[in-house]
């Protein structure tokens, strides 16, 4: 038993800080309020204060200081949003292990700073299917509660199709012989004792989820790490498990050739502390690149990478690419805009230069009763294109300036870049304000941290989920 040091009484104030830390504990680590009544806890904090006569606070006490600590919260939090001209909306949805369903809401936006913040609104259980319509209802009712409907910009989510290709049967096989091992405690000590006699790590296998991010990826590492400690111990067991192939374990390695890129995307557009929707249009070609069929390719390899460009394809023509196009452009790493056609180009950085002159770009080209002919319409451009016309704006010059303006490097923070050049661009940052100076509209394009652009976008490819 510890001797607490007999020392003088602990302070009123000091009292009142141990209560609100353990509340804090409590509440962010989901711990129960029960703790507050455990003996070997409060001897811990009477040795750590020096105060054997040391009582810890009632479930009451505690109770209480966690919702006052949340209402302080919430009254910062909605102060930073209502400061913020635009926000983006991200959303998760998972099963829990009593397979109820939930919704988790994260806000994102950029102050006038140009800090990036993002937060959790809020956790919903749920209990229609993830059709579009509930999950608009469900992002709307969240927005209501906060008071940011009409501040919204542009909501995320993901999504996870089936995607196998010629694996199907190999990736059976490793399911089943990692579920062997994952269900059985006495099964996964003596693969422990397997791969230590054979001097390597003691590390536990992955079943693959289907909702868990490149975690097939990560159990085709550990079965084909651990493939002679996993045959020895089963052929000790005498199972009779299907295991696979010479063939079959060199398509787990092909195939995860294959889901290594898609790993990179995921942690590269998963991130909570830096902007990632102007990565977007950049990561898609990536991919793309990846997945080009090459003459080489054996026939399951081929059609795999026809599956994958197909589903990314059809996704990529439902999401909000006019926004990634402009998120992308605002982006100095990436201004260049070479994830784009050349003949893709021009256009955006002519909507950029409408959006700061507070015009709203038309989506759809006008329609002209009496329409000159092409050339003669080129040649009118060519005619108004005088750099030294009294038509052109300052914030044409600021538009123009970025657009010459070197790239940044790759490792280089976007929001850390504007910050240091807004009064370089103050005509192109200032036209972007909104009406009472908060903070620029065009930037929430930059802080879709985490996911892509307009709901169900997100592939699984991308998430390394070959379910």
């Amino acid at each position: 038993m510890l001797e607490c040091n007999r020392g003088k009484p602990v302070s009123t104030a000091l009292s009142a800080k141990l209560t609100n830390l353990l509340a804090q504990w409590i509440a962010t680590s989901c711990r129960p309020i029960s703790v507050v009544e455990d003996d070997g806890l409060e001897l811990v904090l009477q040795t750590a204060t020096g105060d054997s006569s040391y009582k810890l606070p009632a479930r009451r006490t505690i109770m209480r200081r966690i919702h006052d600590q949340h209402t302080t919260e919430k009254a910062a939090k909605d102060k930073m949003m209502s400061e913020a001209s635009c926000v983006a909306l991200t959303g998760d949805h998972w099963t829990s292990v009593n397979n109820d369903n939930y919704l988790g809401v994260t806000v994102h936006f950029i102050d006038a700073s140009w800090e990036l913040h993002s937060f959790a609104l809020g956790v919903m259980k749920t209990e229609e299917r993830h059709f579009a319509e509930a999950c608009a209802r469900q992002f709307l009712y969240v927005a209501n509660q906060w008071k940011i409907a009409d501040k919204i910009s542009t909501i995320g989510t993901d999504s996870a199709p089936n995607m196998e290709g010629g694996f199907d049967g190999a990736l059976a096989k490793c399911r089943k012989m990692v579920g062997h091992f994952k269900h059985s405690p006495a099964n996964s000590d003596e693969l422990n004792v397997q791969q230590a006699s054979l001097g390597q790590v003691q590390e536990p296998l992955v079943q693959d989820v289907s909702t868990r991010w490149n975690s097939t990826l990560e159990m085709l590492k550990r079965v084909r790490r651990n493939r002679d400690a996993l045959h020895t111990v089963l052929s000790q067991q005498k199972q009779n498990l299907a295991l696979p192939t010479n063939a079959e374990y060199e398509k787990l390695a092909k195939l995860e050739e294959l889901l290594e890129p898609c790993r990179y995307i995921t942690e590269l557009l998963g991130g909570n502390k830096y902007v990632s929707c102007s990565v977007v249009l950049p990561a898609l070609c990536h991919l793309q690149h990846v997945m080009k069929i090459s003459d080489d390719d054996p026939a399951y390899i081929a059609r795999f990478k026809a599956a994958f460009t197909k589903d990314l394809n059809q996704r990529r023509e439902k999401i909000n690419l006019e926004w990634l196009k402009v998120a992308t452009t605002l982006d100095p790493r990436f201004k260049d805009l070479k994830c784009l056609p050349r003949a893709e180009r021009e256009p955006v950085w002519a909507k950029l230069s409408e959006l700061v002159k507070g015009e709203e770009p038309a989506l759809q080209p006008l329609r002209e009763e009496n329409s000159e002919p092409p050339k003669k319409k080129i040649a009118l451009l060519l005619m108004d294109s005088d750099s030294d016309s009294d038509s052109e704006t300052p914030e044409d010059n600021a538009v123009e300036r970025y657009k010459v303006e070197p790239s940044a490097s790759l490792d280089q923070c976007p929001l850390k870049w504007w910050a240091e050049h807004t009064a370089v661009y103050a005509p192109l940052h200032r036209q972007s304000l909104s009406r009472n100076n908060e903070v620029c509209p065009l930037t929430p394009c930059l802080a879709n941290s985490g996911k892509l652009c307009s709901a169900d976008v997100t592939t699984a490819s991308s998430h390394g989920k070959t379910r």
